[in-house]
């Protein structure tokens, strides 16, 4: 069965207040970055064996959902590639 690398990009939904996110931006404000907004998230690596690309996509969009995000506060984004 072919493995499959995935990454799973969670934030914070755009109306969920983001502390970190904000003391980042005012410390990159006080150093004079010329930044917008920013949001504190995690990127988390693994990979899977699946039979197709489409399954692993599955299978990691169903983690992502019910362990590695908090579908009430979270957004995940779910990238899938085969191994090399």
């Amino acid at each position: 069965m072919p493995e499959f690398h995935a990454v799973v990009t969670v934030i914070l939904k755009p109306e969920i207040l983001d502390p970190a996110g904000e003391a980042v931006k005012g410390v990159l404000q006080h150093m004079e970055f010329p930044i917008g907004d920013i949001r504190i998230g995690r990127h988390i690596q693994l990979t899977v064996d699946a039979p197709d690309a489409g399954e692993a996509a599955r299978l990691v969009q169903r983690m992502a959902d019910e362990v590695l995000a908090n579908p009430v506060m979270e957004l995940a984004r779910v990238r899938v590639r085969v191994e090399q």
